[in-house]
């Protein structure tokens, strides 16, 4: 099923979602990302309708939903927490939503659902634990619980609030596949909040950036990941090299430093971002075809296991790099030792 939202506006007093226009393909699996409190959770319980919306229309394929109450909008979620009842078992839990859906909304009978729970069961590797509480399930299980629970009403949508957050680093590929599988078996149109670039990459088709209430870019992962069109988006996609620039011709102007870009942007301001990663980092001055290439003191050093961050000074701006701990036995950065900065015009985003 196709979701379309149309100049949503929530007001909750302090703070206000604006302006929200969206379209989510049948069967798409998309992430919707951005920083703490940009509104994400908002928008979530505003789609499935526990949020009262001032303005704007939402649509599952042709029919309007704005005006439905919640169990009639044929949308799940699974919340951060898992919300699970505590008194209910696993397989009580799984079946609670069924209560809900009367054999004339869903067109299936009571053998039909029961049906449903036993393809979920094994999908979701729950047959051990139908008669265990949820007090007793671990983090991952708990996960899976809830996911079956949203599932098994067969919603045309399902939300995903942060699914994977809470969970231990060594659980979360598990339940990455669990949700690959689930999205690929269960045909439904998935929308999953998350600020983890890394979980939207793995998971994920098309995504789009909030912040502020606002939706700030949304298309392909790799749209995003490699074209962002805000400074918001850049910083938030891990281009640490931002600057606020002049453009002339094909250079952009950062205070004391000229860049070469790769096309001739309208001149006046704008801003400019490049990957730490597509920084080159060398001792001697390269004999290449890269066209920006600055000489610069070394400001900061620090390590994150597999790889380094470099941050080297020139003149009045700071760069940050990332290199291989191959590179880095084989460069020595230390501080305040001088460095040089390479990297391609084509390297350069402009926005």
């Amino acid at each position: 099923m196709t979701l379309r939202i149309e100049n949503l506006a929530v007001d909750l007093g302090q703070f206000k979602l604006k302006d929200i226009n969206l379209t989510l393909e049948t069967g798409d699996f998309f992430a919707l990302m951005g920083p703490t409190g940009a509104g994400k959770s908002v928008l979530l319980e505003a789609l499935v309708g526990l949020v009262p919306q001032s303005t704007g229309e939402i649509y599952i394929d042709e029919r309007r939903i704005s005006n439905l109450p919640p169990e009639e909008r044929g949308i799940g979620i699974v919340y951060q927490d898992y919300a699970l009842f505590p008194h209910l078992s696993v397989l009580g839990n799984i079946r609670y939503g069924l209560r809900f859906q009367s054999r004339a909304k869903s067109g299936r009978s009571n053998a039909e659902n029961m049906a449903v729970v036993d393809d979920l069961i094994p999908l979701l590797g729950l047959g051990h634990l139908l008669h265990r509480y949820p007090t007793t399930l671990s983090g991952g299980e708990q996960q899976r619980v809830a996911l079956a629970r949203a599932l098994v009403v067969k919603p045309d949508i399902l939300l995903l609030d942060e699914p994977l957050s809470a969970l231990d680093p060594n659980f979360r590929q598990e339940l990455r596949t669990h949700l690959k599988n689930l999205h690929a078996a269960s045909g439904a149109t998935f929308l999953m909040v998350t600020h983890d670039f890394s979980e939207a990459l793995s998971l994920a088709q098309h995504a789009a950036i909030m912040a502020s209430g606002r939706l700030e870019q949304s298309g392909t992962i790799e749209d995003i990941f490699r074209r962002p069109q805000t400074a918001v988006v850049a910083d938030f996609v891990g281009m640490k090299n931002l600057f606020k620039v002049e453009f002339s011709d094909t250079k952009a102007f950062c205070e004391a430093v000229e860049f070469r870009v790769s096309r001739g942007p309208e001149p006046g301001s704008g801003y400019i971002a490049i990957r730490p990663e597509d920084l080159i980092l060398s001792k001697s001055p390269l004999a290449s075809s890269l066209q920006n290439s600055f000489s610069g003191k070394v400001s900061a050093v620090r390590s994150h296991g597999f790889f380094y961050e470099i941050d080297l000074t020139v003149k009045s701006l700071t760069f940050t790099a990332v290199i291989t701990n191959h590179a880095f036995f084989d460069l020595e950065p230390a501080i305040d030792s001088n460095f040089f900065l390479s990297f391609k015009a084509t390297a350069v985003h402009q926005f």
